[in-house]
C-alpha cells in the first residue's frame, strides 16, 4: 500500500465532540498514521461537525466548502454526519466518506477502506457506542485539563432540541472505567477534569439502575486531581446524597452548572421539561443552603414559540433574584425534526435578540459584582497560557469553567498547566487581574 496518507482534524462543536476527535487521533496516530494539525498539508482532512442549531450547522458547512475547494479529500463526522449522511455525499463530491456519532471508533478501517476507492457511509442508525479508558486518546486541550465523559447520549425529549436523535440514548461508563482514565489523566499531569455527558446528574441509571453520581464524585476523590468539575447538573438531580459528595469530597469543586433553559412553568411544559416545573426557586434556595460557597451557572433559551411578554417577564425576575455568577442566553433556533419546530407563535428573530441583549444587560452587573467581591483575596490559578508579549499569564480559578466563563490574566512567573496562588488586585465584568504570590 506504501505510505500512509497524513490526516488532519478540524473540530467543531462541543466538548463532548472534542472527546470524539481526540479518539480519532489517537487510533489514527495508533495506526501509524502522521496526523497533522496543518490542513493545508495533509492528504485527509476529517471534519468533526455539529449539527446543535443552524449557526453551528452553517459554520460546518462553511468549513467543509473551504476544504473542498482546497481540493482535499473530506472525511464527516460528528453530529451533522449523523444528521445528514446521503445528503452529504450527493452535495459534497470531495466527501470520501461519512461517519456517524457512534461510529468514530472506526476511523481507521473507514480511512483503509476509502483508499481502496470506496466511498464510505458508516453511520449506525442507532448509535450505541461509548469509548473507554482503552481506546486510544490523544488529548488537543492544554496541559492542565481534561474532559472526561461519563455518559453518552440522553433519553430525555426536550422540544428544541435534536441531540438524542443524533447521539441516542443515554449509556454510562462504569465506574471502575472512569477511575482508570481519571487515573491515566493525573498520570500525564492534569490538574482539572471536566464530567461531561448530557446530563450529569443522570449518570448511572442505565447500568446501575439508579443515578450513581454521588458514588462517582466520591469515588474520583481518591485520584491525585486537584480540582474535579461537573457540567450539566439538572436541579432535580442534585439529591441530598450528591450535595453530601461535592462536600465531603475535597477535590470536587462546588461549581454548578444547571441547563434550566427557562423559570416559567408553562414555557418549560411546552418544553417538554415538565419535571423541571415548579421546583425552580426552591432547588436554588435549597443548593444556596447546602453549599453556601457553590459557584452556580445556568443557560437560558429566550424566544421559545408562544413566549409572550409575560413569560419573559417571569425570566427577567427569575435572573435578578438568584444573582447567578454565570448566565449564558441563546435565542431560539427551530431545528427540524423536533417537536418545536411545528409549534405555532414562533417569535420574530428580532424580538428574540432584544430578549437575549436585556437578559445579558441584566445578568452584566451581578457577574461583575461577583468578580468584584474577588479583589483581595488569594486564590489558587490554573496557569493554561502565557502572553509572552504582555508579559502575563493567563489561567483559571475554580469559579471559572474552561471557554464559557472568565478568564484571570496574572503577571508573575508560573509554569504552564501549574496551579499557584494568586492575590486579586482587580476586577472587570467578565476576568480578573492579578499577581503570582511567592511563597
Amino acid at each position: 500500500m506504501g505510505d500512509k496518507p497524513t490526516i488532519a482534524i478540524s473540530h467543531l462543536g462541543c466538548e463532548k465532540n472534542r472527546i470524539d476527535t481526540e479518539h480519532m487521533l489517537g487510533l489514527l496516530v495508533e495506526a501509524g498514521y502522521g496526523v497533522d494539525s496543518n490542513e493545508e498539508l495533509a492528504d485527509y482532512v476529517i471534519v468533526n461537525t455539529c449539527s446543535f442549531i443552524a449557526a453551528a450547522r452553517e459554520e460546518s458547512v462553511k468549513t467543509l466548502v473551504e476544504l473542498a475547494e482546497a481540493d482535499k479529500k473530506i472525511v464527516i463526522t460528528g453530529c451533522m454526519a449523523q444528521h445528514f449522511q446521503e445528503q452529504l455525499l450527493e452535495e459534497l463530491p470531495e466527501a470520501v466518506a461519512v461517519v456517524g456519532t457512534g461510529d468514530y471508533d472506526k476511523i481507521v478501517n473507514v480511512i483503509e477502506r476509502t483508499q481502496l476507492g470506496e466511498r464510505v457511509k458508516q453511520v449506525s442508525a442507532e448509535p450505541t457506542f461509548i469509548a473507554d479508558e482503552t481506546t486510544p486518546r490523544y488529548r488537543t486541550t492544554s496541559e492542565g485539563i481534561a474532559y472526561l465523559r461519563v455518559a453518552e447520549g440522553c433519553d430525555y425529549r426536550c422540544a428544541f432540541c435534536i441531540i438524542p436523535h443524533l447521539r441516542g440514548n443515554q449509556r454510562s461508563r462504569t465506574i471502575e472505567s472512569i477511575v482508570a482514565e481519571a487515573e491515566q489523566l493525573a498520570s500525564q499531569g492534569v490538574r482539572e477534569i471536566i464530567l461531561i455527558s448530557q446530563i450529569t446528574t443522570n449518570y448511572g441509571i442505565d447500568i446501575y439502575g439508579k443515578p450513581q453520581l454521588a458514588e462517582l464524585l466520591r469515588s474520583l476523590g481518591k485520584v491525585n486531581i486537584p480540582w474535579i468539575r461537573m457540567h450539566y447538573a439538572y436541579p432535580t438531580g442534585l439529591t441530598p446524597d450528591v450535595i453530601a459528595a461535592i462536600k465531603e469530597t475535597s477535590n470536587v469543586l462546588p461549581y454548578l452548572d444547571l441547563p434550566l433553559q427557562h423559570s416559567h412553568p408553562e414555557i418549560l411544559r411546552a418544553m417538554n421539561r415538565p419535571w423541571q416545573g415548579q421546583v425552580n426557586d426552591a432547588v436554588i434556595e435549597n443548593i444556596k443552603r447546602a453549599l453556601p460557597n457553590a459557584v452556580l451557572r445556568t443557560t437560558f433559551i429566550v424566544g421559545f414559540p408562544g413566549e409572550t411578554d409575560e413569560h419573559f417577564v417571569h425570566l427577567r425576575q427569575f435572573v435578578e433574584r438568584h444573582e447567578f455568577d454565570h448566565v449564558g442566553v441563546f435565542t431560539f433556533s427551530p431545528e427540524e425534526g423536533t417537536k418545536a419546530y411545528n409549534l405555532p407563535k414562533q417569535l420574530p428573530q428580532k424580538l428574540m435578540d432584544e430578549r437575549r441583549d436585556i437578559l445579558m444587560q441584566i445578568q452584566q452587573p451581578i457577574s461583575g459584582n461577583k468578580n468584584q467581591q474577588e479583589v483581595g483575596k488569594v486564590v489558587d490559578v490554573l496557569i493554561e497560557q502565557e502572553n509572552p508579549i504582555r508579559g502575563e499569564l493567563i489561567g483559571r480559578s475554580s469559579r471559572f469553567a474552561p471557554e464559557v466563563d472568565g478568564q484571570i490574566y496574572v503577571r508573575g512567573e508560573a509554569s504552564l498547566g501549574s496551579i499557584v496562588k494568586v492575590k486579586i488586585n482587580e476586577a472587570d465584568a467578565y476576568d480578573l487581574y492579578g499577581e503570582v504570590v511567592t511563597a
